[in-house]
């Protein structure tokens, strides 16, 4: 079977953040058509949107056996494994998954747009992705994750030491 290599991006601030984070990585590798090839470190980050608290985020590289509609809809099954009830945009979450990359794909679709539209801008995204992908290249911008994160604000982000 023929598996594409994808990198996804999860964050929660609510309830234990850190937990739930950890159960969502050994979830996702127990997914039919889903193996973890990597993860990075936790990082601490400020919340973007209304005031909430502080989230934890990370990014995994995944192997998947899944067409990208597909492993879109595990991600928002497990989400819901993990009691996440969407309220307001960019609100607070017990478990967020959101789909970066898909290989080299690029795809707009009513549910779904690869690369993720806003992943350039976010630093959130864009420190732990670098630490265990900095070379895997935007399909739109053709700069590496690497050279992406060059040019992003930091500031709010902190490598949780555990």
């Amino acid at each position: 079977m023929n598996s594409t290599k994808c990198a996804i991006a999860l964050g929660s601030n609510l309830g234990d953040s850190l937990a739930t984070l950890k159960s969502a990585i050994i979830t996702l590798n127990n997914t039919p058509g889903i193996a973890l090839k990597s993860h990075s470190s936790w990082y601490q980050t400020a919340p973007v949107g209304p005031p909430q608290p502080d989230y934890i985020n990370a990014c995994a590289i995944l192997e998947v056996a899944l067409k990208p509609e597909q492993l879109l809809a595990s991600l928002l099954e497990i989400e819901i494994k993990f009691n996440r009830i969407r309220r307001e945009k960019w609100g607070p979450r017990t478990l967020d998954l959101d789909l970066l990359l898909y290989d080299n794909l690029i795809l707009e679709t009513p549910t779904l747009t690869l690369p993720h539209p806003r992943m350039t801008e976010r630093a959130f995204v864009l420190v732990p992705l670098a630490e265990i992908a900095p070379d895997w290249v935007h399909p739109v911008t053709k700069s590496a994750i690497a050279q992406l994160l060059q040019t992003a604000d930091c500031s709010g982000v902190q490598k949780l030491q555990l």
